[in-house]
């Protein structure tokens, strides 16, 4: 393999060497371990872990109906010049899709040099369609003005990060409150993937329960959206959803397998392009026709055309639902991009132990809320640092050329839009409720133990799913935390500090402080008298240490727990 430590050397000594700090460019800060072959092979395997987005993202985004006009009974659940505009939305969407995330995954690599790819945030995308805009335009706010808030909060996010003010509001919001907002939209993704609209049709709404077992072919279901007993659990695309789509990417994910999800989305999707099976995804109608006619040229650039700049400013009648709509998509992108960055950095060895902050980490924000505005020009929810980053730095990427190969491939993936808009709801439907499954996790960190902390967390948890309402959640969870802790707050004042929780000292700490003040490193230097801010701050010279006894060779057992536990995250 001499031509590949030729190439990786060549390179390195070069001035892609060096301004991504590969291992041998001599860069004073150069990451050890990092190659450019290296770098590239885990490009591909981000990109392979990432793009189920591209289909997730466009047909969760296209419920909303965009900007079709729906002037029909039942939201125009049976009107075919409605349908076949919502499938032109969806068309669109994958193109606007890869596009932003080709764009900002590039720009993440060329300027902040960090081995992560950005998309549209699951979650996110489902908050914007079911919430704010609503199935098929029913929420309050109208997709253009959606769209709208979306450009602004990308800006304020921006100016956030600039000022260095991004730490301080994701300080202020409690730990309890951001891990239960995590475990919250995974409960709301997995409710969304059972059901119809983009799910495997597991679960409908109820009439006398708030919802009821499904599973039947659409045919059957009445006018209140029920399956009769007798056809519960009978439509084959839910079993081939269940199996194909769910069983087998839960075990490739199990054996840890690259490209777990985009093999069962694709599995599923190939099973249902024949037209002459009852699991098709094109019927003989004339939406089905419409959309066949589209996959059958495999490779075509689509345009996009009903959500390209669309944003409205007339937002005088929306304004208590714009507003939170706006604050609600500015608190989950500084939660969900600074936690992402955070990990991916931390698992990419990448943070400083003494300022326990990772180099290009404004720049980072910057990339990341510039693509937010523009991605709202191209229609797209607001995008954010992805954690499936991992799966490229596990092959080994530390700098940014694992980003750009990403950006690469999803600007390949453009040209294939006619694939990426013919994959069923079944197919991403199980994605979404293993998506899920992923976010629960940090269910196990909540501060279970003290009422003060659990209470809110578990409230916020559930209210998401069962009010179909990311922003009812978070609401809800931070009002009854400041309730709850500010009356124990009183009362212990009030009686002296007598009177207070037994179990107070296991309450999680919170305070708006931030250590070396709000202040970025930038504003800091210039008020010192350096100008030259934009230059990273030498790190200091070690003392000489007097001279210890010798010790043992360190083997792999020797190794910090700190460092064995980062390797294996």
């Amino acid at each position: 393999m001499g031509w590949i430590d030729n190439t990786n050397r060549r390179i390195a000594a070069g001035p892609i060497g060096r301004w991504f700090q590969l291992d041998g460019s001599g860069h004073p800060k150069e990451r050890k371990g990092s190659y450019f072959l290296t770098e590239l092979r885990a490009g591909l395997a981000t990109f392979f872990a990432m793009a189920y987005i591209i289909a997730v993202n466009a047909s969760i985004v296209a419920d909303s109906g965009g900007t079709c006009e729906c002037n029909g009974p039942d939201l125009c659940a049976n009107d075919t010049e409605y349908l076949l505009c919502k499938s032109e939305i969806k068309r669109d969407l994958v193109t606007a899709t890869a596009a932003i995330s080709a764009l900002g995954t590039f720009f993440m690599g060329l300027l902040a040099n960090l081995p992560v790819g950005i998309a549209p945030g699951m979650g996110l995308n489902a908050y914007f369609a079911y919430t704010v805009v609503g199935f098929h335009g029913s929420g309050k706010v109208p997709f253009e003005v959606a769209l709208t808030s979306i450009f602004i909060e990308g800006f304020i996010f921006f100016a956030l990060a600039l000022l260095g003010l991004r730490q301080w509001l994701a300080r202020i919001i409690p730990r309890c409150i951001k891990l239960a907002t995590s475990v919250g939209i995974g409960l709301f993704l997995t409710l969304i993937g059972l059901t119809y609209a983009e799910g495997i049709g597991l679960v409908v709404g109820g009439t006398s329960v708030p919802t009821a077992l499904a599973g039947c072919p659409p045919e059957y279901r009445d006018e209140l959206g029920q399956c009769p007993d007798s056809q519960k659990m009978r439509n084959p695309t839910m079993w081939i959803g269940i199996f194909c789509g769910g069983v087998l990417t839960a075990l490739l994910l199990l054996y840890r397998v690259k490209g777990a999800i985009i093999a069962g989305i694709l599995l599923v999707s190939a099973i249902s392009w024949p037209r002459n099976t009852p699991v098709t995804y094109f019927p003989y109608t004339p939406v089905g026709d419409s959309m066949f006619d589209f996959f059958k040229k495999v490779v075509d650039f689509h345009p996009i055309t009903r959500t390209l700049d669309v944003q409205r400013w007339d937002i005088g009648g929306y304004g208590g639902q714009f507003g939170l709509a706006l604050v609600t998509f500015l608190y989950v992108d500084i939660l969900d991009c600074t936690g992402t960055l955070y990990s991916m950095a931390r698992y990419a060895n990448l943070v400083d132990p003494v300022t326990q902050d990772f180099e290009g980490s404004t720049l980072a924000y910057m990339v990341d809320s510039l693509t937010i505005s523009i991605g709202a020009i191209f229609g797209t929810p607001p995008v954010t640092a992805f954690v499936e980053s991992g799966a490229g730095i596990g092959e080994g990427g530390k700098t940014g050329l694992t980003a750009i190969s990403t950006g690469l491939c999803f600007f390949i993936s453009i040209f294939f839009a006619p694939i990426f808009a013919s994959i069923p709801p079944w197919a991403t439907g199980c994605v979404l409720i293993l998506v899920g499954s992923m976010m629960a996790q940090a269910v196990v960190e909540i501060n279970w133990q003290y009422m003060g902390d659990a209470i809110p967390a578990f409230v916020t948890i559930a209210l998401m799913p069962f009010t179909y309402s990311i922003a009812d959640g978070l609401i809800a969870g931070i009002c009854l935390y400041m309730l709850i802790n500010s009356l124990v707050w009183l009362i212990e004042k009030a009686s002296g500090g007598r009177i207070v929780p037994p179990n107070k000292e296991l309450k999680d700490p919170w305070t708006w402080r931030i250590e070396g003040g709000f202040a970025p490193t930038w504003m800091r230097k210039i008020a010192s008298g350096d100008w030259r801010f934009w230059k990273p701050t030498p790190a200091p010279i070690p003392a000489v240490a007097a001279e210890a006894p010798a010790e043992k060779v360190s083997s792999e057992r020797d190794v910090p727990v700190g460092s064995v536990a980062e390797k294996q995250a």
